[in-house]
């Protein structure tokens, strides 16, 4: 990268930072102090990534334990601002409140981002399940669900047939979570397990209660699927066998004699795929929801670009919508974290393996923690390095990749189940547009692009109560594993790699 094309980004880094700061003071204006606050809460959101990458254009260094000042700091002002705007909130009407702040204020309020408002003419909200070909619900059955509905939950003012479902517009008069669990606990009493009621978001940005037959559920795992699950388990312990053989000098189909040279690398590989799918199910089982086994998928490169996983229960909730997708990479992670770690303390001269030390330059993350624990190694062409380095590093980028906010990805369900449906569904479009331009450095970005984008690119089905969005603790972890992400992905430019004294 030239010494203009670097001056470039940083003008740009600092142009979007200004516009996007001063286009959400603009907006935050009208709503007097609890705007100012809401946008206070946007900025220290954005602080930790507005610092770090402004400097790192910049060619300043930042090192670990200021990174780590930073996200403390930012979470600790979130949560506080958080805590002030719903007091102060609490008893304003939905008017006097920001339509684009990222957490609840109240039972009319919290509904404002949880779904986008779709044509006129199509009343269901986007997302809802919908099975075709079923007869319209009985109008018996429509005169003794209203009966559900009342002034102290949710005041019923109309009633739209839709398919084989009913919406119910009104007025929600609690907590959307209490109100849902009322209203599914009447509703069982009335007709069984023959409906479910969501809770929603219209398409006029009110509450809305819909009425669906419980056969919307999302379908379970077929025989055929289960065998394709089994197949690709099988392939990917063949490419990360593959993985490891490439990266010591060989091709372990040519020669397969040599599998026990690539036991340690694709035994921590598939180690860490599977800590990833143990945190899913861990978290699934804890909030409720059955959540399928993983169709892993194969790639020769770096052996797997982790999972796709599909949920086969209803989703009660936001908040453990969020818990199940950010238990994964967590889990995955952090122990990818843990091994590098490991590797980058005990790797010294001599070491089983030995990678130039331009390859410390392709991940933002991985070479500052490197020049913490490695030093002036990092001056040499060539360093020496613990087998426990490379699984770390193909470790975080497996996870990273994982991570990434679009569609039913994890972190497109992350963001989805904080920052709502029309966030997600923009973080989506701007993820493959990226993975997009990154395909013209490498292929393996066009690869995982195709696949977000004929698989992935959809976002989740919509909670049983989608208006309660998760706490603010949820939302600064999502911040730090997304932060993370990016720091994995993230090249160091030349000039930092220089400042750092990274390369021989």
């Amino acid at each position: 990268m030239t010494l203009a094309s670097e001056n470039f980004v940083t003008l740009a880094i600092a142009a979007i930072a200004v516009g996007i700061l001063g286009w959400g003071f603009a907006r935050s204006r009208p709503f007097g102090k609890v705007g100012l606050l809401a946008w206070l809460q946007s900025v220290s959101l954005m602080l930790p990534w507005l610092t770090f990458f402004t400097l790192f254009a910049l060619g300043i260094y930042v090192n670990l334990v200021g990174v780590l000042v930073l996200l403390g700091m930012s979470t600790g002002i979130y949560i506080y601002l958080g805590k002030r705007l719903r007091t102060i909130a609490k008893d304003l009407p939905p008017s006097a409140v920001p339509k684009w702040r990222s957490q609840p204020l109240s039972a009319e309020a919290a509904s404002s981002d949880a779904t986008d408002p779709n044509d006129p003419g199509k009343p269901m909200p986007q997302g809802m399940p919908v099975t075709p070909g079923l007869a319209p619900m009985p109008q018996e059955d429509i005169d003794l669900i209203k009966g559900i509905f009342g002034i102290d939950t949710f005041f019923a003012t109309e009633t739209l047939p839709y398919q084989e479902g009913v919406i119910f517009k009104g007025n929600l008069r609690g907590e959307p979570a209490e109100t849902h669990a009322v209203l599914s606990t009447k509703l069982k009493d009335l007709v069984g397990d023959r409906y479910v009621p969501f809770l929603v978001e219209g398409p006029d940005k009110r509450p809305t209660v819909i009425v669906l037959p419980e056969t919307v559920k999302p379908a379970q795992r077929t025989n055929i699927q289960s065998i394709l699950a089994v197949v690709l388990v099988i392939a990917t312990v063949l490419t990360t066998f593959e993985a490891s053989g490439l990266i010591q000098g060989f091709d372990f189909f040519s020669e397969p004699s040599r599998w026990q040279e690539c036991v340690l690398i694709a035994g921590g590989l598939l180690t860490i795929l599977g800590v990833h799918e143990i945190g899913h199910q861990v978290a699934a089982r804890k909030v409720g929801v059955e959540f399928s086994g993983p169709y892993f998928l194969p790639v020769i490169q770096i052996g797997s670009f982790g999972s796709l996983n599909r949920f086969l229960s209803f989703i009660p909730n936001r908040q453990a919508l969020c818990d199940v997708a950010i238990a994964g990479p967590l889990a995955g992670g952090a122990l990818s974290l843990l091994i590098l770690l490991i590797g980058l303390e005990t790797s010294h001269p001599g070491s089983a393996f030995q990678l130039p030390s331009g390859f410390f330059q392709a991940s933002a993350l991985v070479g500052t923690l490197a020049k913490l624990l490695l030093g002036e190694n990092l001056q040499q062409s060539v360093v020496d390095v613990d087998p426990f380095v490379i699984i770390g590093w193909l470790g975080l980028v497996i996870t990273a990749i994982n991570a990434l906010p679009a569609g039913q990805l994890d972190g497109g369900r992350i963001v989805q189940a904080i920052y709502g449906r029309r966030t997600a569904r923009i973080t989506t479009v701007l993820t493959i547009g990226v993975l997009v331009l990154a395909s013209f450095a490498t292929p393996l970005a066009l690869y995982w692009a195709l696949v977000v984008a004929f698989l992935q690119r959809d976002l989740e089905r919509p909670s049983l109560e989608e208006l309660s969005e998760p706490d603010d603790a949820r939302a600064a972890i999502a911040l730090l594993l997304l932060f993370l992400t990016v720091a994995t992905l993230l090249p160091l430019t030349p000039s930092l790699a220089g400042t750092l004294g990274i390369g021989g």
